[in-house]
């Protein structure tokens, strides 16, 4: 603990009185797979139908952090373990307040989504494995990323130039190829929605 902290936890509300006020028990449900497997996809839909269940939900994804909190952070190995890092005790800080955190973030190691579990809490953290082909995603390149990182203008770039390690037991696998979104979102609401259902 840094010095000259001086913690406030034990004078004020439990994660519990919070998702008592909330009808939902917080949890995490991150995302994890390459870019362009659907992940973000998959996320938006389910904030929408959790949304609808009248769920206090939040989306995490690269758009609101890396143009947010981790602007300062580049792509090497050091700054995307940090990034995982900051996100993960972001998540811990939104399942106190006893919201469902949607992440939807690449995190390609079996080590980086462990660390961020450790942080959140195992009992707090659903892994979804977005379990898409890198044949699909690049099909799917809009932005062009993928061609840069094969003539090698990006510089570790997951699935070409740097590991994706498959999760070794996700909550849910999911390959978006040919399962259209709505099968996808059934698919990981019938996981989640007993775990957070107060």
């Amino acid at each position: 603990m840094a010095e000259n902290i001086y913690p406030i936890f034990d004078r004020t509300l439990t994660k519990e009185d919070r998702e008592k006020l909330l009808n939902q028990r917080s949890k995490v449900i991150w995302f994890t797979g390459l870019s362009g497997s659907g992940k973000s996809t998959i996320a938006i839909a389910m904030e929408r139908e959790l949304n609808k269940m009248g769920k206090l939900c939040y989306i995490l994804d690269g758009d609101n952090i890396r143009n947010g909190i981790n602007s300062n952070l580049g792509f090497s190995e050091a700054d995307r373990n940090e990034n995982i890092r900051r996100i993960a005790e972001i998540s811990k800080l939104f399942v106190d307040c006893g919201v469902i955190v949607i992440a939807a973030f690449i995190s390609p190691t079996n080590e980086i989504r462990e660390m961020a579990k450790n942080i959140i809490g195992k009992d707090n953290f659903i892994e979804i494995f977005v379990s898409t082909p890198i044949e699909t995603c690049e099909k799917r390149d809009i932005k062009g990323l993928y061609k840069k990182a094969r003539k090698g203008e990006i510089k570790n770039f997951t699935g070409i130039s740097a590991p994706f390690e498959v999760p070794n037991n996700p909550a849910v696998s999911i390959d978006t190829t040919s399962i259209e979104l709505k099968i996808c979102v059934e698919k990981v609401m019938s996981t989640i929605l007993p775990l957070i259902k107060e």
